[in-house]
Formats: structure tokens, C-alpha cells, sequence
């Protein structure tokens, strides 16, 4: 029987050590370290993609087979993508709780799955009820979306290996969420890094093996960043986050990492009864209505990735009573308010210093 030992294994980066502290020596965050048994295997595992032996090649012999990619059927989406999905890409999706993660991902699983091949939809968060209703106010009625509810990552990747073994191919697998995986093998709960590290690499090594897409939901710590092991970004191919706010309508997707495409570009959505919609003319949310020219707004253009856009600045100056002047600002960096008024203090001669802005 194989020796079990514990260490202690930071929830926010990974660092382990032997005793506990209420502080994280790594990242200094207070009470992240939790008690962790590992086992000490007494079989070695093989190396290579899916314990496959494998051997050294020179470069020049490896054969580069042309990028094929896949539309989303969702505009916006593809052009965070890069233009679509390709075979095998491993996809982290981030955002806030309630800001459109499983909403956008039901709408792809069913643009994705026809007669030809399916879609898995796997969910630990919601039952089959929920995902059924979600699916019914979307007006989603595709029957090749299949649904498993299941947080055994042994037991999802084995039925996906059942799937296309029985000659039912799959154009994509959808995970929500990583957090709520776990496999016996490791004892740690779900959630905690040794769980999240381990079904994110057999989630990756699966997409790889079977040339098929993985979208994966990852939660948000409060800190706003992906919650769990620093290295689950570095073990997907994308990662895409969702960000908006909740109490509107707007939501905005941005690609912190792709190896398929650049980061630089940005989805632009609007939350609707019937799921969210890609905004192709953007100026139908940034700008007003009214076209007569008013004091304190002005158009102008930014540029966000490769597309222009033009938006609506709007701003008030009043005397101000108060020694130190208000300086508020919404949709900007305060800081950079200040820059701006400073400059044109300066160079303007503006007396912007009794105002309040």
C-alpha cells in the first residue's frame, strides 16, 4: 500500500510547504493554506501525450498541416477566436457570477451541434432541470446538444471516450465549471488546486488526443482574478473573460491569452430575453440618440483591436465652494482625469482648479 503524507497547499497560487501559516509566504494571502494528503504513487506514469511513448524529432521533418477553424456562428465570439475554433483548442472562459458565462456557452453548444456531430454539455453547478429551462427561455430546442450532469472527471472523459469510440463524433465538449471537478484518485475537495490542476490536465490531454474543442468555465476570486493554480491559464490554449455590468445590458469579451489569434480584440454583446446578441454596430451603444450638437458631449473614435469605435464623452463643470475640488469620473481612470485637467490648466489656462469636474 502506497505511503500517504500531507502538506500544506496555498488556494490562491499552488505553494505548498510542510507546516501551516496563516499567511502564504508566495502571494501573502491570509488563510489560503489547506491541509492536502497526497499519496505517493507506486506506479510510474508514462510520459507523453496519453502515456504515449514518444521520441525526438527534428523540426525540419514535422509535417505543418494548414489551421483549419470552425465558426461559432456567433460574430463576435469568432472574432475574439481569431476567426473561429480550432481542432483541439483547450478555451477558459472567466467572468463574474451571473455576467452571461453559461448563457453564451448553451447558445454555442447549440450552433455547434447538428445531425453530424453533437455536442456534450457537461454540468457540476446546475441540474438538468435548470439547464433545461435556461434553454427553453433561449428558445434552444436542439436535440443533438446532449447533457450530462456529472463531476467525476474519471467518469466524463471515460464517456467521451465511449462516445467517439462508438463512431459518434463531437464538435465540442463544455465544462461548467472546473471548480466543481474532481477525481478520486487525488482527496482534496473539489475546487482546491491539487483537483483543479489535475482535471484541467486530463480535460487538455483529452481535446489534444480526440481533436476536439474544450470550453472550460473558470470562476473569479474576489480579487478579480481565475480562481485556482496560476498554471490552469498557462495550460489552455485561450482564455477569454467576460465582463460587464449586471445591472446593464452591455457585456464585453476580451482575450487575455490565444495562441491561435491575437488578444488585442474585443466582443461586444447585448443581454437580451432571448440570449445574448453580437453588437455589429457598436454606436448604438455608446452613442446617444440625439444628433444636435449640446455643450460638455463630444464624439470621438478609439480603437480596439482592429475595429474603430465611436464613442460618446460627456462632461460637467461647475463653480466649486470646497478648498479641494471634486474630481469624479465614470468609464475612465481617475488618475487620468487629473492628467487631462492638469494639462489643460497648464497650457490652456483654464481655471479649472475652482471648478468642480
Amino acid at each position: 500500500m502506497p505511503k500517504t503524507r500531507s502538506s500544506f497547499v496555498c488556494q490562491q497560487c499552488g505553494y505548498s510547504q510542510v507546516g501551516w501559516a496563516g499567511k502564504c509566504p508566495n502571494c501573502d494571502s491570509w488563510g489560503s493554506l489547506v491541509e492536502t494528503v497526497i499519496e505517493a504513487s507506486s506506479v510510474r506514469k508514462k510520459s507523453g501525450v496519453g502515456g504515449k511513448k514518444t521520441q525526438p524529432l527534428s523540426l525540419p521533418s514535422i509535417e505543418v498541416k494548414k489551421t483549419s477553424r470552425t465558426t461559432t456562428k456567433i460574430s463576435e465570439l469568432d472574432r475574439v477566436l481569431g476567426g473561429g475554433l480550432v481542432t483541439g483548442q483547450v478555451v477558459l472562459l472567466a467572468g463574474e457570477p451571473g455576467i452571461g458565462k453559461s448563457t453564451i456557452l448553451l447558445q454555442l453548444a447549440s450552433n455547434l451541434s447538428d445531425a453530424k456531430s453533437i455536442v456534450l454539455y457537461v454540468s457540476g453547478e446546475e441540474s438538468a432541470q435548470q439547464v433545461a429551462i435556461r434553454a427553453q427561455r433561449l428558445g434552444i430546442k436542439n436535440r443533438f446538444l446532449k447533457f450530462f450532469e456529472e463531476t467525476d472527471t474519471d467518469a466524463v472523459v471515460e464517456s467521451i471516450d465511449e462516445l467517439i469510440s462508438s463512431g459518434q463524433p463531437l464538435s465540442a465538449i463544455i465544462i461548467d465549471s472546473i471548480q466543481t471537478m474532481a477525481t478520486i484518485e487525488l482527496s482534496g475537495m473539489a475546487g482546491s488546486v491539487g483537483q483543479v490542476r489535475e482535471s484541467a490536465f486530463r480535460l487538455v490531454r483529452l481535446a489534444k488526443e480526440r481533436n476536439v474543442p474544450v470550453f472550460i468555465v473558470g470562476h473569479v476570486t474576489k480579487q478579480g482574478s481565475v480562481a485556482g493554480p496560476a498554471v490552469l491559464m498557462h495550460m489552455v490554449d485561450t482564455v477569454l473573460w467576460f465582463e460587464g455590468d449586471k445591472s446593464l445590458t452591455l457585456r464585453l469579451l476580451r482575450a487575455v491569452k490565444n495562441r491561435f489569434g491575437p488578444t488585442d480584440e474585443v466582443g461586444i454583446f447585448t443581454m437580451e430575453d432571448k440570449g445574448l446578441v453580437s453588437l455589429d454596430a457598436p454606436e448604438k451603444i455608446f452613442l446617444t440618440s440625439e444628433k444636435k450638437s449640446v455643450p460638455g458631449s463630444v464624439t470621438t473614435s478609439i480603437l480596439e483591436g482592429t475595429r474603430p469605435l465611436l464613442v460618446e464623452i460627456q462632461s460637467l463643470v461647475v463653480p466649486s465652494r470646497l478648498p479641494f475640488p471634486k474630481r469624479i469620473a465614470q468609464g475612465m481612470d481617475p488618475r487620468r482625469l487629473e492628467l487631462m485637467l492638469a494639462v489643460l490648466i497648464r497650457r490652456a489656462g483654464l481655471p479649472l482648479y475652482e471648478y468642480d469636474c
